[in-house]
């Protein structure tokens, strides 16, 4: 993570607690951001996303008239969203199952629970910036690819929802030459 030069890098930061959007500024601004914009709510955020540039967004779950996770399914499904594929961050005080499976549903890139630390907000950054995750569109979702790693040792089926094949029937039926 030293090795990072975050001057050019665009933040957008989205957090209704000011005091939260100073923390976290100061985080950034000590690994070396430059150019950080910020919006108390998601509908504030829509509007600078909509007129500036931005490389990536840490916002909040909660926040009123729009939400974290609203702002967070516009930017990946509109066709007015400037950039869909732009790395977010979710932060959030109320950092339950539901509310993590429900930011992956939505299409965040990173999830993290307050209270935020230094160390936590860079490792989240260096993941984006060094482990980038494939985007996936489905019937139900556009977003990064939900899957941390890709386990080559897996035997079952890939794709939730398909028929379930017996192993050693599929191993049986399988060229040998054809893999890799």
């Amino acid at each position: 993570m030293e090795g990072m030069d975050l001057r050019d890098v665009a933040i957008l930061l989205v957090d209704d607690n000011a005091n939260m959007r100073k923390v976290i500024s100061q985080i950034l601004k000590a690994a070396g951001v430059r150019k950080i914009r910020e919006a108390s709510d998601g509908l504030e955020a829509l509007k600078i996303f909509q007129s500036q540039e931005i490389d990536l967004i840490f916002t909040d779950l909660m926040m009123s008239p729009v939400d974290g996770l609203a702002f967070i399914r516009w930017i990946r499904t509109s066709t007015a969203s400037p950039n869909p594929y732009v790395p977010v961050i979710m932060m959030t005080g109320h950092a339950t199952q539901r509310s993590l499976n429900d930011a992956r549903m939505a299409g965040v890139t990173e999830f993290l629970a307050k209270p935020l630390t230094a160390r936590g907000v860079m490792h989240r950054i260096n993941e984006i910036v060094n482990n980038p995750r494939p985007f996936i569109r489905a019937t139900e979702y556009f977003g990064p690819c939900r899957r941390r790693r890709i386990d080559h040792d897996f035997q079952g089926v890939d794709r939730r929802g398909l028929p379930q094949v017996e192993v050693q029937d599929a191993l049986a039926e399988m060229d040998h030459e054809d893999v890799y």
